[in-house]
């Protein structure tokens, strides 16, 4: 934690967790806010199906490549300057998004925006935890958890109102303004919150160094996959919506919102859950009521799915639980993370960050295409991806308390 904490920022906690929200959100609201354009961006710039799968991989990709670097980069410049970078490149790559004529344009600039968006999740975690002692920055990190909850429910609504009502260009033209606007504000708001005796220097030695030590670390990959891999037990069925909701559930495009308001609602609650047990009970007690929770929900939606025929009046309830749980816990892990290297707190984010990324585009491009077409084993994937979480938690339990 830095010495200087209570003079970098004298606004209320809740103010800090907004700035640092929308820093985090902006990874995934370009990920959703132009999927509802798929269709017609791919007519109008004469692209197949596929090409236009591969600007979604593209941007995953340059995403969870750059996660590795954005914190470590942090260590040795600072938070401020990163973020500040980032959104500097993330502003020109959604400009020529924007300005994309032909498929090969959009996939370059989708993997600039995918490389730049990473750097407000990655440094927000590391700025929480430099500015505040454990049980605050739970509670921060689970206000945080909150706002960032709204991101996947309303970025495909603002993309399919504009993409009707203005056009795919729009799409990008609006994630250019967000662009500059998080620019101004964090120029102006954000302090610079690691301290001068905390900075790492600089140099590729000690960059393989710090990764060669979290990557051999058992206790650390654990913890990274515990926090990273049971998100996908819900990300799946996002990624699913299309077949899951359409086909499966017989709903209207105009009625996938429910879906959203359910997993969203569920995030949002267990996220201010987490933070009003944030000091009350040990953490470690809060993340097995998390886990708990998942396992008990997910072994339902597994039973639930091989005696009956998905239906909409059940199907979509199990999923707003899971959310709940894996809300619940979540920033208790993520916490734990940075605190087992708190010298690289910046490069320790990174690494979680990327193994999530990972784990997400591992998803997206291979698990998702072959399950969304059954309900059945949608569940089935969803509780091995949680199980993955579990037993990870489970041996490195006893290794950190």
């Amino acid at each position: 934690m830095n010495p200087d904490a209570d003079t970098l920022w004298r606004a209320p906690r809740w103010a800090l967790a907004v700035l640092l929200a929308c820093l985090g959100m902006l990874g995934p609201f370009s990920i959703d806010t132009y999927l509802p354009a798929f269709t017609g961006i791919a007519s109008a710039i004469g692209a197949t199906p596929v090409q236009m799968q591969q600007t979604l991989s593209a941007y995953l990709f340059g995403f969870a490549v750059m996660n590795l670097f954005h914190g470590a980069l942090s260590d040795s410049f600072g938070r401020r300057p990163v973020v500040l970078w980032g959104l500097v490149l993330f502003t020109l790559a959604s400009a020529g998004c924007a300005l994309s004529q032909h498929i090969g344009a959009l996939v370059f600039f989708r993997v600039v925006q995918g490389m730049s968006a990473g750097a407000g999740i990655v440094i927000s975690r590391a700025v929480i935890r430099d500015m505040f002692p454990p049980a605050d920055a739970q509670r921060v990190m689970s206000q945080v958890t909150i706002y960032f909850g709204v991101a996947p429910a309303v970025a495909p609504m603002v993309g399919g109102f504009l993409f009707v009502h203005v056009g795919w260009h729009s799409i990008f033209w609006f994630l250019t303004a967000i662009g500059v606007l998080l620019w101004a504000a964090n120029y102006k708001l954000l302090p610079e919150t690691l301290h001068l005796s905390q900075r790492q220097s600089f140099n590729v030695r000690n960059l393989l160094l710090g990764y060669r030590e979290m990557g051999s670390s058992a206790r650390f990959m654990m913890l990274a996959l515990a926090s990273g891999i049971p998100f996908n037990g819900m990300f799946l069925y996002v990624l699913s919506a299309p077949v899951f909701l359409g086909e499966h559930l017989h709903l209207a495009p105009g009625q996938f919102y429910w879906f959203f308001l359910i997993t969203i609602g569920g995030i949002m609650g267990g996220a201010w859950l987490s933070g009003r047990l944030a000091g009350r009970i040990k953490p470690q007690h809060q993340i097995r009521h998390g886990f708990l929770i998942m396992v008990i929900v997910s072994i339902v939606n597994l039973v639930l799915n091989l005696l009956f025929t998905a239906n909409v009046w059940w199907a979509l309830i199990p999923l707003g639980i899971y959310a709940f749980g894996w809300a619940l816990m979540v920033p208790v892990v993520t916490l734990m993370v940075l605190d087992l290297v708190p010298e690289r707190r910046g490069m320790a984010s990174s690494f979680q960050a990327c193994v999530g990324s990972v784990a997400n585009g591992v998803v997206a491009g291979v698990i998702a295409p072959l399950v969304m077409h059954s309900t059945l084993w949608l569940a089935v994937a969803s509780l091995l991806m949680m199980s993955v979480g579990v037993f990870a938690w489970v041996w490195v339990k006893p290794r950190v308390t």
